[in-house]
This record gives structure tokens, sequence and C-alpha cells, in this order.
């Protein structure tokens, strides 16, 4: 014999009373249109869960996974496959990067240059333009309004800096010294090698032929120092892809690019050679 407790056959009928009142006063809804969704959604998943465990399904989601990125690139930036260092942007600041694959924040600076031979490398900020060493100690700075685009030229001990400002094409010594307005052009860009988007692929020529193919987007390809290698930078693939268009070509991707530098960097500068 089942115990009851007091009073409890009264609360029943009060649940039941309650529940029965909700019931009568909801809106009514037709049932395909309270399940079709979820049912979908779960038939879907149920589909493509199938579809990926199964033999076929596993063989067409490794495809689509090579389909972007170079296939056996590096996990990580390990080295630079030839002599020089690399100056990068990204949302983090001005990155130095060692052909060992070692790395130094210089701070928070936008666009950079290096000087000839790689001793200094001058960068904007702000309201700045900025000299510094390769350890990042501030050289000489000059108060010029939204500065970019700067390029260090010259020899070892003759050097200018020119640079934009407002759109105004400037010059300015490597010392720091006799900046001086010098016209209205645009500021020179160091070289790359041409990129080529054709519908959902980009191409990089060299001397006019293709020398790398590839799913997406193509930011950048820009020559080594000793002008054997160009480094092609793939934000789609989240990639470094260097690429050696002699003979034998050789192909070396460094992967997760965007988590080592804080956000998919911009190539400023690669110097030296030997």
């Amino acid at each position: 014999m089942r115990f009851r407790a007091p009073g409890e056959e009264e609360a029943q009928e009060r649940t039941w009373a309650v529940v029965r009142r909700a019931y009568e006063e909801r809106e009514p809804v037709a049932w395909p249109r309270r399940h079709v969704r979820p049912l979908a959604a779960a038939a879907l998943v149920a589909v493509v869960a199938a579809a990926a465990l199964s033999p076929p399904g596993r063989s067409v989601v490794h495809s689509l996974r090579k389909a972007v990125g170079v296939e056996q690139a590096e996990p990580a930036l390990f080295s630079l496959p030839t002599h020089g260092n690399l100056l990068v942007t990204s949302r983090k600041g001005l990155w130095l990067v060692h052909r060992d694959g070692s790395k130094r924040l210089l701070g928070r600076y936008r666009d950079a240059t290096f000087s000839p031979h790689g001793l200094f490398v001058a960068a904007t900020r702000a309201n700045q333009l900025v000299a510094l060493d390769t350890k990042g100690n501030v050289r000489w700075t000059l108060a010029r309004p939204a500065p970019s685009r700067p390029v260090w030229s010259g020899t070892r001990t003759d050097t200018r800096i020119t640079y934009l400002s407002r759109g105004q094409l400037r010059m300015v010594a490597g010392d720091g010294t006799g900046d001086h307005a010098i016209g209205r052009r645009r500021a020179a860009v160091p070289d790359t090698a041409a990129i080529r988007r054709r519908g959902g692929q980009s191409e990089v020529l060299d001397r006019g032929r293709v020398v790398f193919r590839g799913t997406g987007s193509f930011e950048q390809a820009v020559r080594s120092p000793d002008g054997r290698w160009l480094l092609v930078t793939w934000p789609t693939a989240d990639q470094w892809v260097f690429v050696r268009p002699g003979t034998p070509r050789r192909i070396v991707g460094a992967s997760r690019i965007s988590v080592q530098f804080g956000g998919f960097p911009r190539v400023q500068g690669w110097c030296c050679a030997g």
C-alpha cells in the first residue's frame, strides 16, 4: 500500500488545474512549425556526422583541408630559408624576425624600413618618424603629421629617408637632420614579384612565368636579399610560403602565422644578404 502524504490529492488537483488552464490559454501553433526546424537541424547534423565518419566522408573532409595551404607546411615559422632578417607589422606592432626564426617585438609602430645594410630601422607611428636600432632602442624622433611609407636608402655613411606626410613627399638625413619637402610624388616601395588573381585562385609570377599558385588570396610576394627566394604571404591559409623559382624549384611553408605575430602580418622589408 503506497503511503500518501496529508493533502497530497488536493495538491495534485490544484497542480492539474494550473497546467490545464495554461495549456488552454496558449497560442495554437501547428506541429510542423514547432518542430520542423529543430528536426531539420538535427537531421543535417546527423547526415554530416555520418558522412564525415564514413571512409568516403573522411576522404572529402581531408581533401577540403588540403585545398587551402601547403600540405607539408611546418606548424610554425622555425627559420628563414636564406640569409637576412625580416621586418613585419601586425596589430601587435613591429617585429624583427631573424634567420633562425627568433623574433623581437620592437614596439607599437606601423610602416617600417631597414637602413642600408640593416643596421637600423625607420618606423612610423601616429605623428612621428622614429629611427631605432635592431634591439628597439630609439635613436631619434621627428614629429610630423601622419607619416607613412618610409624608405631608407644610400650608403653606409651617407643615408636619407624619404616618407609621406599628408600626401607630401619629404626627405630627412639618416641622422634625423635636414628634413624638407621634395614634392608630392608617391614614395618608392620595395620591389615585389607580381601577384595575379583569377577567380578563386592566386598566382605568383617571376619573370613572366607562374612559379606558385593556390586557393584564395595572396597578399604579398617579397624577394629575398640574395634574389633567390620569394616570400608569399597567404592570409587565406594563414601561411607564409617561401618559393625558390630556380631549378630545382623548392617550396617551404610555415603555418599558424597569425598566432605567432598577434594577427596576420605585413612584410615591410627583407634585409640583408650575407
